[in-house]
């Protein structure tokens, strides 16, 4: 019982994505017909990011089913000015988590579709997160920690880690980005820094859709 408590209908997450996907994938269709995957040029990265185009590529075909409002990056790069606190109430960037790849999540207890899509991330990082991947859920409610913890032990929450911005910098600089036009808001970050694909809208990031592309995310390059 408590099992179906904690985790969302998939059918109710599948109809909350799909009124983000209406807006948000009519511009990842277009990036993915004519920029990477199915034998496109790799998009054009940044200078410091020589690499992520490539992984861009091959990450595209796998941005389907119930993560098909996931955007891949036209110009894959390091997203910097997000900065937030951790467990521990020590200040963090994303270059703290070098050497991961990064699904970074804005959350706030007051956004419906957060709510629902908590759960599905918490299982993502039950399922895959370790040293080579991690979901980052940073909550951006205003005032103090209470509401948020007590949000994350409703539902059951128990392995995501807690971060924090209450400043909404964070969503600001994603705003500013292009990235983030509401919540929740999700980026997909490589090993690197570099940014690798986006997304508006809740997802079932507990699902087999989400798990392959995470899975090829993480996965070392092939030997040449």
């Amino acid at each position: 019982m408590q099992d179906q408590k904690k985790r969302p209908p998939a059918v109710k997450l599948f109809a909350l994505a799909a009124l983000f996907g209406v807006i948000a994938g009519a511009a990842a269709v277009y990036v993915k017909e004519t920029g990477s995957g199915n034998g496109g040029a790799a998009p054009t990265a940044d200078a410091r990011c020589p690499l992520a185009g490539e992984k861009v590529a091959a990450l595209t075909p796998l941005m389907r089913g119930q993560v098909a409002a996931m955007t891949p990056a036209a110009n894959p790069r390091p997203i910097g000015g997000l900065d937030f606190t951790g467990p521990d109430r020590k200040p963090l960037t994303l270059a703290s988590f070098a050497g991961k790849t990064l699904l970074v999540n804005l959350w706030a207890t007051w956004c419906l579709p957060c709510r629902e899509e908590m759960p599905a991330l918490d299982g993502l990082q039950g399922a895959l997160g370790g040293d080579r991947f991690e979901v980052v859920a940073v909550n951006i409610d205003t005032g103090g920690d209470d509401k948020p913890k007590a949000f994350l032990d409703e539902i059951g929450v128990k392995d995501l880690r807690y971060y924090r911005d209450a400043s909404m910098g964070v969503f600001n600089t994603l705003k500013k980005e292009g990235l983030a036009f509401g919540l929740p808001a999700t980026l997909l970050i490589d090993e690197k820094g570099c940014l690798i694909g986006s997304m508006n809208g809740p997802a079932a990031w507990d699902s087999d859709d989400a798990k392959r592309l995470i899975e090829a995310a993480i996965a070392p390059p092939p030997e040449s």
